[in-house]
């Protein structure tokens, strides 16, 4: 393929999907001009309220919060000095060594709290007991459990979805689905039969695969299997399949633009993670040199360092995971600054629990949503009744559950079946 098309129309349709004014290049004389105004209209994103709670008039004072356990899944429930419930789902592969932060350092702050006043409250609880030292998954992680819980609150409280209180337009009622798999250590041609199979299985249009050793400086795993796999993905899927690629950070810049070249050649629609996550100048360095737009934000702890990374260009496509940056208010802000500068929102989505979930209702309310988010299916160990959707993926999409909150009931006796976490 000896143009990437995909590139070309994507971003030069991008202005009119995210529905906002991206900034353009002026003349040498406007750059600082346009510089201070890029970075004060980013600024105002970062002060603005994302949460819709007009329709609560009163307060929401939180009477209990509490993590629950069984093995290793974990639930948070918050309720209401009124009676009212929320639920959520922790990321336990996270949790079940990060619990005693969210018991100890997280959960007594909100006791007593006005739950309307989250975004505010985020703010206090990152100060309270100098919990910013633990800035990045061991505190995130946890706090996002507790926000996913609260919206599931208001929602209920609102009569509104998780999705309708972050944004006044529901965008993406559907989620188009790119099916991501992980086959590191086994050849191309293991690997390729494998991705074929799960991608039939759920008909994604579009996927995603590994490439690299992950973080592991330049070495291949097994040798030679990126660049068999590379144009072995292309001829087997064909021009129309949406393919990204995903280093998890494995190459220097110089190794990453030489990979990035080969994808350019087959036409690959994002290259996520060609350096390692705390990289910024040199993931920017890959993003000038290579013509195939360049995605990442998974492991970001700071919405400053997103501020800088989308300010200065070096990412096409941002990913906040929701449960590692901490909620979907901090990632909306994200997705919101991408927009001003035309770039898509694209979020990671970590595996176990609800996080599908979760991801889902976040990409609802994103005007600037990419085209395709990630599947690993679905998590068939947590029972739960869902009247608005079949979670399940048909023709390539999954639709976003309606009703208040998260939209879902989980099985009272399978919550029952828990036990509060003490410090």
């Amino acid at each position: 393929m000896k143009e990437n098309r995909r590139k070309f129309i994507k971003r030069s349709a991008l202005g009119a999907m995210v529905g906002m004014t991206a900034f353009t290049s002026g003349s040498r004389g406007n750059v600082v001009e346009e510089r201070r105004r890029q970075e004060e209209a980013l600024d105002r994103i970062l002060a603005e309220p994302v949460l819709r709670l007009d329709a609560l008039k009163d307060p929401v004072w939180i009477e209990t919060v509490e993590l629950l356990r069984k093995g290793d899944n974990f639930i948070c429930r918050v309720r209401s000095k009124a009676g009212a419930e929320g639920l959520s789902v922790s990321n336990n592969m996270q949790m079940k060594h990060l619990y005693p932060i969210f018991v100890n350092r997280i959960q007594p702050f909100f006791i007593g709290k006005d739950a309307r006043e989250w975004e505010k409250l985020l703010e206090e609880v990152y100060v309270y007991q100098s919990n910013y030292k633990l800035q990045n998954l061991a505190f995130w992680v946890p706090l996002a459990t507790l926000e996913f819980a609260i919206l599931d609150l208001l929602g209920k409280l609102a009569g509104k979805s998780m999705g309708a209180l972050l944004a006044e337009t529901i965008y993406h009622p559907e989620i188009a689905v790119y099916q991501a798999n992980n086959y590191r250590g086994k050849s191309a041609e293991a690997s390729i039969d494998l991705i074929e199979k799960q991608v039939r299985e759920t008909e994604a249009r579009a996927l995603k695969f590994k490439v690299g050793g992950r973080m592991s400086h330049n070495a291949d795993f097994p040798p030679g299997r990126t660049e068999a796999l590379i144009p072995l993905v292309r001829e087997r899927f064909g021009p129309e399949m949406t393919i990204y690629a995903d280093s998890n950070g494995s190459y220097t810049a110089d190794e990453a633009i030489r990979i990035g070249k080969i994808m350019e050649e087959y036409a690959y629609d994002f290259y996520e993670e060609p350096v390692p996550f705390d990289w910024y100048e040199e993931t920017k360095a890959v993003c000038d040199a290579v013509n195939i737009p360049v995605a990442g934000g998974e492991q970001e702890p700071s919405l400053h360092g997103f501020r800088w990374l989308i300010k200065e260009d070096a990412l096409d496509i941002v990913q906040p995971d929701i449960f590692y940056f901490g909620g979907m208010v901090r990632s909306m802000k994200v997705a919101k600054m991408a927009a001003l500068k035309g770039k898509p929102c694209t979020p990671h989505i970590s595996g176990s629990g609800l996080g599908y979930l979760y991801m889902m209702h976040f990409v609802s309310a994103v005007a600037n949503a990419g085209p395709y988010h990630e599947f690993k299916g679905f998590n068939n160990d947590i029972p739960l009744e869902s009247p608005s959707s079949s979670l399940s993926s048909k023709g390539g999409k999954v639709t976003v559950p309606t009703g208040p909150g998260l939209g879902v009931t989980l099985d009272p006796k399978f919550v029952a079946e828990h036990r509060v976490v003490r410090g």
